[in-house]
């Protein structure tokens, strides 16, 4: 691959990583499940690519986010969150808030609209960005900061790129059934460690991993042998757990990724799986380079999250496309607060607009998942709900 090349720093940490994850295969027997070599390598205390120190978002960082692009997504949601607060309490809840710009957005415009707002909650596991959001909030005295969803929670919840960076685990199809893949290590001359896919047999995937497996995949049988996938064991419980704090009162999540519904990602011709990398700007593969450098990151299986938020007690309100939801959200209305006879302030925010919600760009990959409780959409969030194709 031809990548920048990480600094001297950067790639001591990562050698640094390399080795604690080793030293954890080791002491597991030679080999450890794709889940917790990418549970390390993202989130291991001060190495981890969202617990290190590197800027993660932005033009310096890795990759950009919808909040990124454009206020108008934060503006938009801010609405969204008001009708869900009409409803229940005046109460916003994100989970892994990035720079802090969405929510800086949403209570700028939630505070224009004149609408009351009692807490805007952060759970944030990377102290980096943690760090950032207290500094660009520091004059939102509503802003608090917790290390973990609260039990019973009332209001608006958003979680934008959330459940991608979920660890996954990586299964393949063999002749004798499914069966896990692991990771093996072996030292470097560089210090720090090579890692290697290792089959690791059908009775490895133990009874767990074979109902998940069950549960995800629609027609596993007529997948062809060798067929690569993931399933998702750590997004299910996240959303099992978000749906139980919200079934004991009154409110709504919206969840904002990439991925598909089962009956689409579980394709014969996508047969390598999802596993994607982002490093500089760059798009890749290879899960094992560089640990602590990239975001490692898989789509979402949106039937598989579905169903863990209905078992969990709540009610699947909508699915829909992240362009056929923020039209409907009204972000073209917003959009008319920019004179397109003003060049320079209106051919910006038209291009953002238009990479929010091309089908070419973020506007058809990205999906949006809203589950609740005691909680009502308005009309226009359903005018091209999918929640069928789930």
């Amino acid at each position: 691959m031809s990548l920048p090349a990480p600094s001297p720093d950067a790639l001591a940490a990562s050698h640094a990583l390399q080795r604690l994850i080793a030293d954890d295969i080791h002491r597991q027997g030679g080999a450890i499940p794709f889940s917790r070599f990418m549970e390390l390598a993202l989130y291991a205390p001060g190495l981890g690519y969202y617990s290190g120190g590197a800027a993660k978002l932005g033009k310096d960082g890795d990759f950009t986010t919808a909040p990124e692009l454009s206020a108008l997504f934060g503006q938009t949601l801010a609405h969204v969150a008001a009708a869900i607060m009409d409803q229940s309490a005046p109460h916003i809840l994100e989970f892994g808030a990035g720079t802090g710009k969405l929510a800086k957005d949403i209570l700028t415009e939630l505070a224009a609209a004149g609408v009351a707002l009692e807490s805007y909650s952060i759970v944030e596991l990377s102290g980096e960005l943690r760090a950032r959001q207290q500094e660009l909030l520091r004059d939102f005295p509503q802003v608090r900061w917790l290390d973990a969803l609260p039990e019973s929670f009332e209001g608006a919840v958003f979680g934008n790129e959330v459940l991608d960076a979920m660890p996954v685990d990586v299964v393949t199809k063999t002749e004798a059934g499914w069966e896990p893949l692991h990771v093996a290590a072996q030292a470097d001359a560089a210090g720090g460690a090579h890692f290697a896919w290792l089959p690791a047999g059908p009775a490895a995937a133990g009874s767990a991993l074979a109902a998940q497996v069950a549960r995800q995949v629609p027609d596993a049988g007529e997948l062809p042998v060798g067929y690569v996938t993931e399933v998702h064991g750590a997004g299910c419980g996240f959303m099992a757990t978000l749906a139980a704090m919200l079934a004991k009162g009154k409110g709504a999540a919206f969840l904002f990724d990439y991925g598909f519904p089962a009956r689409e990602y579980y394709l014969a011709d996508r047969a390598t799986g999802t596993l994607m990398c982002h490093y500089r700007h760059h798009a890749h593969p290879e899960p094992f380079y560089l640990p602590g450098l990239q975001d490692i990151t898989a789509h979402v299986d949106f039937t598989a999250m579905a169903l863990a938020a209905q078992d969990a007690g709540a009610d699947v309100l909508a699915y829909n496309s992240q362009a056929g939801f923020l039209i409907g959200a009204g972000i073209g209305e917003l959009m008319q607060r920019f004179d397109p006879a003003d060049a320079l302030q209106y051919l910006p925010h038209a291009s953002a607009l238009q990479k929010l919600l091309s089908p070419a760009e973020m506007g058809e990959l990205f999906k949006v998942l809203a589950i609740g409780h005691g909680i009502e959409l308005p009309p226009q969030l359903l005018a091209s709900d999918r929640s069928h194709r789930l």
